[in-house]
């Protein structure tokens, strides 16, 4: 009697074992094949968000008046065509968070942009002397936010400015990144 007690139970035991054994496989194939579906993304990517990339502009806090970067999206295409042009121009237009001001004096325009060796060369519109002049920390957050912006450029290490086409004294050096 003992030895059949015995026996059934060892008969249970690898009953057991083989079924957990079988039911693990199953499980972790169920698993693995699950895995290697398509993944079906809840949004489509556009055509349009494919081309697009993030550039920071600076711009002055309007608590602080410390210089900040916003991200921004861009079409590549665009940046690609005209890198100079594309940064300044959304400098310009100003920043999109309502925590940041513009730092452009309005209707202020890009008149040209190049690069001479490691230095971006940017001609502005007359306006740019339209600057508040009471604070001198207008004039070097106006500086340091176009230098801070293209600089993020690889090939631009300096910037100059000129004023309608000339040099001007109020921005008569050469302005690296700060």
């Amino acid at each position: 009697m003992n030895k059949k007690i015995v026996l059934l139970f060892l008969i249970l035991l690898v009953i057991i074992f083989v079924v957990g054994f079988f039911s693990i496989k199953y499980v972790k194939e169920k698993k693995a094949s699950e895995m290697q579906g398509e993944y079906t993304p809840q949004e489509e990517i556009s055509d349009e968000q494919f081309r697009e990339t993030i550039v920071s502009l600076y711009f002055p806090d309007k608590e602080t008046n410390l210089l900040k970067p916003e991200a921004r999206l861009v079409n590549v295409k665009e940046l690609i065509q005209a890198p100079y042009n594309v940064l300044v121009e959304l400098l310009i237009q100003g920043p999109k968070s309502d925590k940041l001001k513009a730092i452009i004096p309005e209707n202020t325009k890009l008149l040209n942009a190049s690069l001479e060796g490691e230095c971006l060369i940017l001609d502005f519109s007359s306006e740019l002397l339209n600057y508040s002049k009471d604070d001198s920390n207008v004039k070097d957050n106006l500086i340091n936010s176009i230098v801070n912006t293209v600089t993020e450029l690889n090939e631009v290490n300096k910037v100059k400015f000129l004023i309608d086409g000339n040099t001007n004294e109020e921005f008569d050096n050469e302005y690296i990144r700060k």
